[in-house]
């Protein structure tokens, strides 16, 4: 007799992220080198793409896939950052050691968006953008910093950078 399945399968979270990518193999391969990803499953489909794939990062999984043209019964199609021309999202590391995981990323390939620095919320915080488009977010929390402290922090940043 089987067992009952449980709402949420072991390993994941209550909310898990989907990218669409245009070359999830390589991406697959790429998100090893740079955030140490561990492939968990890769589904093949039509024309040598993968329908469905499921990668490990520390703690969380992250499932993905490639363009696929529209399916009756589901208009539109999903696009990858590359095809849609912009952003489309943005995934969020938190990890040990920014600075190594940041240099890791660069090394690999990524490009950077925003540099690491020290931020008003209490996190050291930067962001890169892979060969596939995709927006990373590395951070270490680095400071318990309480609700109103953030806002009045949040000011300062602001204001230094010109937009009140």
């Amino acid at each position: 007799m089987a067992k009952a399945a449980s709402p949420i399968p072991d390993g994941y979270h209550t909310v898990t992220p989907h990218i669409v990518l245009d070359d999830c193999a390589k991406a697959i391969e790429f998100y090893a080198r740079a955030f140490g990803a561990e492939k968990l499953l890769s589904m093949p489909g039509p024309m040598g793409k993968i329908v469905h794939a499921e990668i490990k990062i520390g703690d969380s999984i992250v499932m993905m896939s490639d363009e696929m043209p529209s399916m009756p019964g589901q208009p539109g199609v999903f696009r990858a950052p590359k095809a849609a021309g912009l952003a489309t999202g943005a995934l969020f590391l938190y990890v040990g050691d920014a600075d190594a995981s940041f240099d890791r990323a660069i090394k690999a390939g990524c490009t950077v968006r925003t540099p690491l620095t020290d931020m008003f919320w209490g996190d050291r915080y930067g962001q890169v953008i892979d060969p596939f488009g995709q927006t990373w977010a590395i951070a270490t929390h680095i400071e318990d910093v309480p609700p109103a402290e953030i806002g009045k922090r949040q000011k300062e940043f602001f204001a230094k950078m010109g937009r009140s």
